[in-house]
């Protein structure tokens, strides 16, 4: 066993992803009872729905949880550009007999330099919390920290890693390129193209923290083999997509589990930001607008507006549908049953390693 799988007492090295928006506390309390780490996204929400959330799986379980939060550092609103991007979008609306929303508000906030979070954190003191974009300031890991909470940040390349490392994280989130949902980037215009392959190799070979590996990895035999390029735990989100548990509407378990999912690309036009996702019309029209693209996460908006103009005429070729390049191995599993069948085959994987 690894040094973190000891450290959380689990019986696979296994972290089901904080995907906000899709993990729910019913996902995460399956997975952490099966002997896993089971986490939420709880990036979206208002300090005290996020709290309730931390609470009801602090409740439901008194095994290891990661709660995590995105940590951009926000931009200044452009109100004309945002206007602007409304106008575009205004023919794809029209195909639904509607129009696009009058503006796009300021989007969801930012663990980065938000006290009042970190206090919530502070109190609620879940085992891991863990930051997508960057880290809070240095006073909010020391505050984290001393609360007793162990800090995990998402790194995209050996330069972010060293960030940090020097920041004072007990563990790296080291994402490939295969990952689904949104590119942990620190800076959104310097893009990392490392699959995770390489990623792990030059982490492995540099860094001197436990690394998480995450990024198409969807069997057990996967997380043995990340494990060989120097991973402690491998962390899996779209493979728990499918399971009853989340809160993945049917159309996107329909599309997961059709021929759709051998098809994913990431674009930044769905949120301002780049992720991967099955590919649709976002990928191959509205991309093309890009250049007049607004900030995170107020384009979000925009792109949840035409969704649900689009979902409501039963049409979801505009929808968020992360998924990462492991995709078309997803299965439609009780999240419990699909985390022992991953314990089985990393189980048996291991053994066939060292026979």
């Amino acid at each position: 066993m690894s040094l973190l799988a000891q450290k959380y007492q689990l019986s696979a090295p296994i972290v089901q992803a904080p995907m906000a928006g899709v993990s729910t506390v019913e996902l995460a309390t399956a997975v952490t009872r099966a002997g896993g780490i089971g986490s939420l996204g709880l990036g979206h929400l208002d300090i005290e729905t996020a709290r309730a959330h931390t609470q009801a799986l602090k409740l439901a379980t008194d095994g290891p949880i990661n709660v995590n939060f995105f940590c951009h550092q926000p931009e200044t609103q452009n109100l004309e550009r945002e206007l602007h991007w409304l106008y575009l979008l205004t023919p794809y609306f029209n195909e639904f007999d509607s129009a696009p929303p009058s503006s796009l508000g300021k989007g969801y906030d930012s663990a980065w330099q938000n006290p009042a979070l970190i206090q919530m954190l502070c109190e609620e003191k879940p085992t891991i919390v863990s930051f997508h974009f960057g880290l809070p300031e240095p006073s909010a890991i020391i505050q984290l920290k001393a609360a007793g909470i162990d800090i995990w940040g998402c790194a995209t390349s050996l330069a972010e890693a060293k960030f940090l490392e020097q920041s004072g994280v007990d563990a790296i989130i080291a994402q490939g390129i295969e990952a689904g949902g949104h590119r942990g980037l620190f800076n959104p215009l310097i893009e990392s193209e490392l699959s995770l392959t390489s990623l792990l190799g030059q982490l492995h070979q540099h860094i001197h923290l436990p690394l998480i590996a995450a990024g198409g990895v969807m069997t057990g035999a996967q997380v043995a083999a990340v494990q060989l390029q120097g991973a402690d735990l491998a962390q899996l989100g779209t493979a728990f997509i499918a399971c009853p548990e989340s809160a993945a509407d049917s159309a996107y378990r329909a599309a997961l589990l059709s021929q759709r999912a051998y098809d994913t690309a990431i674009t930044p036009v769905i949120s301002g930001r780049p992720a991967r996702g099955l590919r649709n019309r976002m990928h191959t029209e509205i991309a093309a607008l890009i250049a007049d693209l607004p900030a995170y996460p107020v384009a979000y908006n925009a792109a949840k507006a035409l969704h649900q103009v689009a979902s409501a005429a039963e049409n979801y070729d505009f929808a968020a549908h992360w998924a990462g390049q492991g995709a078309p191995l997803a299965r439609a599993l009780p999240a419990t049953d699909l985390f022992n069948q991953l314990r089985t085959e990393y189980i048996h994987a291991k053994q066939r390693l060292e026979a």
